[in-house]
C-alpha cells in the first residue's frame, strides 16, 4: 500500500458500481467456459461459450427449456440448490453437474450460480440467475488416464506375484537339487531342499555345511575348478552348457553338474543342477568349451549403439536367419544371451502365423523396407508381446544368402489404449446400421450380414499387405487359391465380376 493511502474496508465492492454491457460480456466469457442466463423459473434464456461446437448445441438443445431438463437425472437437485441459493443471494460452492450428450460420455461442467444485479427484486418469474460453468472433460480424461494407469499396474503386479508364487512351488517341491548363483559375483542366492540335503551329506543341524552366501567353487573339490570355470564361460554365451563331472568337497561324492544362465531384470544368474553320478563321466576340457563358443558365434553387425540400443535390433541373412541380434532384443525374446538367436530363423519368435514373416521378407526384396508392422513377438518362456516391426533391406551386404536386413522391433504393449476410440473415417453402412437393426430384424440375419462385413474387411486387408499378390493374400487368409477368387468374385472385389471366367 503506497504511504498515505487509506485503507480499503473489507466490505467494500472490488468493482466499480457501474460497469458498461461490454465489459460485463467480456467478464463473463473470461469466468468460464460456458454462461447460462436462466429467469426466476429455470428456463434457459440464452447460452454462451468458447467452444462453439458446443454453444451451437446448447442453443438448439437448451434454449427454452427448464435448467433441470438439461443435466441427468442426479445432478436435478444440485440444479435446484444452486438456483434456489442464487435468488436468495445466499453464498454456496460451487456444484458439478452433468449434461447428457447425444453421443459419447456425459458433459461435466463446475457451475456456480449468482442472482444477476439490478434484476428485480419482485415477483420469483421477473428475477434473472447467471450461471458460469468451468468445463470439466479434460480434467476427467487425466483421470480417467491415471485409474488406467494404475489398472495396468496393478495387473502387472499380480501377475509377477502368481509368477513368483509359481516358481517358489515349483522351486521348494522339485526333487531336483538346484542352486541358483549370482551371475557377476558366482556366489549362491538360493538353494532348494534337496540341494541342501545332496550338499550336506546327510549332516543336520549347526554341522550342515553353509550354502547360500558361499562361492559357487568352493563347493566342489580343487580339482573342478578348471572345467567348472569353461562351463560357466560356456554357460554365459551360449545360455546352457552340457554336463560336467564334478566331485562334492564336502562328500567327496560325484555329481553331474549342469549350467544354464538366465536373466532377471537387468542381472544374469546361473541356473546349476546338481545330480549324483552312478559312474563319472569324462569331463569336458577348458579348450572345447571355448572352442564351441567360437564356433557358434558369427560374424555380426557389432557396435556399441546396436548393443546398447532401447529398441530390439535383429539382423538376418536373405533367408531370414539370424545373424545377430541386440541385448534388447535377447531380453525381450527371453534369451539368456545374444549368441542364443544366432542361426534361428526370425520367425521363431516373430509373426503370428507362419505367412507373416514370409510376406514382410517378401515386401523387402520388392521394395527394400517397410514401414510399421504390427504383429507380435513370443519368448521363449512363453511369454507373448505386442510389437511393431520397421525393417528395411541393407545395401552392400556380401553374404553367402544374398541381401541381408535389418529389423528394429518395438514393444507396444503397454502403450496406453484410448478409453474411447474414434470410428474410422470410412465406416460401411451395416457397421453404421448395425444397431437399428436390433428388434426388427432376426439375430440370425444380423449375424449373417455382420460375418459378411468382416470377411470382406478381412480379404482387403490380405490384399493391402500383400500389394494385391492373390497367391501371397490366400495363404495369408488360410484359404486356397480358387476359394479366394470365388469370394472376389461373390463380393464384386478386384476387378472380378461374377461372370469372368475361372482363374488357373
Amino acid at each position: 500500500m503506497s504511504r498515505g493511502a487509506k485503507p480499503t474496508p473489507a466490505d467494500a465492492p472490488l468493482l466499480p458500481r457501474e460497469l458498461d454491457a461490454a465489459r460485463v460480456q467480456r467478464l463473463i466469457d473470461a469466468a468460464g467456459d460456458i454462461a447460462l442466463l436462466l429467469d426466476g423459473d429455470g428456463t434457459v434464456l440464452d447460452v454462451r461459450s468458447h467452444d462453439r461446437e458446443l454453444q451451437k448445441t446448447a442453443k438448439r438443445a437448451w434454449v427454452g427449456k427448464a435448467w433441470a431438463d438439461t443435466v441427468t437425472v442426479e445432478s436435478r437437485d444440485k440444479v435446484a440448490d444452486l438456483l434456489a441459493r442464487a435468488l436468495a443471494d445466499e453464498p454456496g460452492p460451487a456444484r458439478q453437474v452433468n449434461h447428457p450428450a447425444a453421443s459419447g460420455p456425459d458433459l461435466p461442467v463446475l457451475y456456480a450460480a449468482l442472482r444477476v444485479a439490478g434484476a428485480a427484486r419482485g415477483p420469483r418469474a421477473a428475477a434473472q440467475v447467471l450461471a458460469l460453468g468451468r468445463d470439466l472433460r479434460d480434467n476427467f480424461t487425466l483421470q480417467r488416464r491415471l485409474v488406467d494407469a494404475q489398472q495396468t499396474m496393478e495387473r502387472d503386479y499380480w501377475r509377477f506375484r502368481e509368477a513368483e508364487t509359481r516358481y517358489r512351488n515349483l522351486f521348494q517341491a522339485s526333487a531336483e537339487a538346484v542352486l541358483i548363483a549370482d551371475g557377476a559375483t558366482l556366489r549362491i542366492v538360493e538353494a532348494n531342499p534337496a540341494a541342501l540335503a545332496l550338499l550336506a551329506g546327510g549332516q543336520a543341524g549347526p554341522k550342515a555345511p553353509k550354502v547360500v552366501g558361499t562361492a559357487l567353487a568352493s563347493l566342489f573339490a580343487a580339482a573342478a575348478a578348471e572345467p567348472l570355470a569353461a562351463a560357466i564361460a560356456a554357460a554365459r554365451s551360449l545360455g546352457k552348457h552340457e554336463r560336467l563331472s564334478a566331485t562334492l568337497a564336502a562328500t567327496a561324492l560325484g555329481v553331474a553338474v549342469a549350467l544354464a544362465s538366465f536373466r532377471q531384470e537387468q542381472a544374469s544368474f546361473l541356473l546349476v543342477r546338481l545330480a549324483p553320478l552312478a559312474s563319472v563321466e569324462q569331463r569336458r576340457s577348458k579348450v572345447e568349451a571355448v572352442n564351441e563358443s567360437r564356433a557358434v558365434a558369427g560374424a555380426g553387425f557389432e557396435s556399441a549403439f546396436v548393443r546398447s540400443a532401447a529398441d530390439a535390433l535383429a539382423f538376418t541373412d536373405g533367408a531370414g536367419r539370424v545373424v545377430s541380434v541386440n541385448r534388447a532384443f535377447a531380453r525381450l525374446a527371453q534369451l539368456s544371451s545374444e549368441e542364443q538367436a544366432r542361426g534361428e530363423p526370425l520367425d521363431r519368435w516373430l509373426g503370428r502365423t507362419g505367412v507373416e514373416m514370409s510376406v514382410l521378407l517378401a515386401n523387402l526384396r520388392d521394395s527394400g523396407a517397410a514401414g510399421l508392422f504390427s504383429t507380435e513377438l513370443r519368448g521363449a518362456l512363453g511369454l507373448v508381446t505386442e510389437v511393431e516391426i520397421a525393417a528395411s533391406a541393407l545395401d552392400g551386404a556380401a553374404r553367402p544368402g544374398g541381401a541381408a536386413f535389418a529389423f528394429a522391433v518395438r514393444d507396444v504393449g503397454r502403450r496406453m489404449a484410448p478409453s474411447e476410440q474414434a470410428l474410422p473415417t470410412k465406416v460401411p453402412a451395416s457397421v453404421a446400421q448395425l444397431t437399428e437393426l436390433v428388434g426388427r430384424v432376426p439375430l440370425k440375419q444380423i449375424v449373417a450380414e455382420t460375418s459378411d462385413l468382416i470377411e470382406r474387411l478381412s480379404i482387403e486387408t490380405a490384399l493391402t499387405m500383400t500389394k494385391d499378390n492373390r497367391a501371397m493374400a490366400a495363404q495369408l487368409l488360410g484359404l486356397s487359391r480358387q476359394s479366394l477368387y470365388v469370394k472376389l468374385r461373390r463380393f464384386g472385389m478386384g476387378g472380378l465380376e461374377s461372370g469372368d471366367a475361372d482363374v488357373h
